[in-house]
């Protein structure tokens, strides 16, 4: 209540002005009423007048952008430009602390990896992030107020925007061109709509992936089960000769070593996916390694093909002795298995210039046409799938070798063309590859991870 007091001494001033007034006009008019009258309405102009001085100026301050103080007036409108002020201030700080939280609300939104999408009454955009952007093909400036509708014409977005029963996600595909999404719609405010999308590309080329792995470890499985149970009720149900009972054990063998020896391969696969990285601490003899392939190599081949291997390289390899024997191992195996009788396999290693060392296995085979090589890799993927059973390959084998050529930090590249054979090369960093009997070779940078694929 500071300003009362000086309030009521203005009033009182005012008041003593006009009475001096309302004295000098009757002594000058000689009109003792119209005297008081000019008085009293002297005291009250006075103080009108100075009223609509000060609030016209606080007016121009309300009305301006209020960067500067209000006036600093004394009394009633001091008091009141001073409260609306700081009214003023806080309400700015209000602002700006909500403006704040706002901006970093959408910027929150914006990192996320899901799209998210804001649509009016009119299912116009207010608002995307980038994810939604990219989701939909829509520029997040451009395309502010246009119709989502008119954007994105997929049929079943826009039925099911127009159904408006949003329980549930619908999938999307080819929005982009290519990939899948999953979006969801839900509703707030005055009749908005929140859109939200997820790409579920990878997601269901995994679950693609999983199903397709599923159905072929089944009917790899189911083939010679069924070949064994077949003849199983045979020998039950029919009597044979010594011969024909010889002829059939020993195709229900080779019916069991072939489901044996997928079980293997996937028991191999699930230990390599699950188990740490090979120690770059724990050295492997190539040499001996090499010798061992060279004798199971020779044996598997027996005598029908031309096998040279370098068994003297003086190198040992960091990693597990196991998972690179199998590695080599598959390699040399597929070379027998699709090599014509007469032909060569040579299997060899060479250190490369930046100390890095390569395994080239090479043959004479039938080659690989280029559209199969980016899928060589893939689990039963075959090139032939009926002459890789008469082979009595599982599908599994180069699926391995990228594994644990992964693994150990290197790289699996392949070049093959049909009639001229192919070339597998197990690339390994030179912080894994030292000289026999020496500390590890150096190395600037290790070579980056990544595997092509086979038969």
């Amino acid at each position: 209540m500071s300003w009362l007091l000086p309030r009521f001494v203005l009033a009182a001033l005012a008041i003593g002005i006009g009475a001096l007034v309302g004295l000098w006009s009757s002594e000058l008019l000689q009109f003792r009423l119209l005297g008081e009258i000019l008085g009293a309405s002297t005291a009250v102009g006075a103080l009108v007048l100075l009223d609509v001085v000060r609030g016209h100026r606080l007016m121009l301050w309300l009305r301006g952008a209020q960067l500067d103080t209000a006036p600093r007036d004394t009394g009633l409108w001091g008091e009141l430009g001073y409260r609306i002020e700081r009214a003023v201030r806080e309400r700015d700080k209000i602002i700006e602390r909500e403006r704040g939280q706002s901006g970093q609300f959408l910027s929150a939104i914006e990192a996320s990896p899901n799209g998210v999408l804001m649509l009016d009454r009119q299912d116009q955009i207010h608002w995307c992030n980038r994810a939604a952007a990219d989701h939909f093909s829509l520029d997040p400036q451009r395309d502010l107020l246009q119709r989502i509708t008119n954007l994105v014409r997929s049929p079943s977005f826009v039925a099911f925007l127009q159904a408006g029963q949003f329980d549930s996600p619908v999938l999307l595909s080819n929005v982009r061109g290519v990939g899948a999404l999953s979006v969801i719609v839900r509703r707030y405010g005055d009749g908005m709509k929140l859109v939200l999308s997820q790409d579920i590309t990878e997601r269901e080329r995994a679950d693609a992936m999983r199903r397709d792995f599923v159905a072929n470890v089944s009917h790899e499985i189911r083939t010679p089960l069924t070949v064994l149970l077949g003849f199983i009720e045979t020998m039950i149900s029919l009597p044979l000769t010594e011969a024909e009972r010889r002829r059939v054990l020993t195709l229900m063998d080779q019916q069991a070593q072939r489901m044996q020896g997928l079980v293997s391969d996937l028991l191999t696969l699930a230990q390599l996916e699950g188990s740490p990285r090979p120690a770059p601490d724990r050295w492997v003899s190539l040499d001996q390694l090499l010798a061992r392939v060279s004798s199971d190599s020779t044996a598997l081949s027996g005598g029908r093909h031309r096998i040279h291997v370098q068994t003297q390289t003086q190198v040992d390899l960091a990693g597990v002795e196991s998972e690179l024997l199998s590695a080599v191992a598959n390699l040399m195996t597929n070379a027998v298995r699709y090599t014509p009788e007469k032909g060569d396999i040579d299997l060899a290693w060479r250190v490369l210039a930046d100390g890095s060392g390569e395994l080239l296995v090479s043959d004479t085979g039938m080659g690989i046409a280029r559209e199969h090589l980016p899928r060589l890799t893939e689990r039963f993927y075959r090139v032939d799938g009926s002459r890789s059973r008469e082979t009595g390959g599982t599908g599994l084998g180069l699926s391995i070798v990228k594994h644990v050529v992964q693994r150990h930090g290197g790289e699996l590249q392949i070049q093959s063309e049909p009639g001229k054979g192919s070339k597998f090369k197990l690339l390994f960093p030179a912080v894994r590859v030292r000289a026999s009997g020496h500390p590890a070779l150096p190395v600037d940078a290790p070579l980056s991870v990544a595997a092509s694929g086979w038969r």
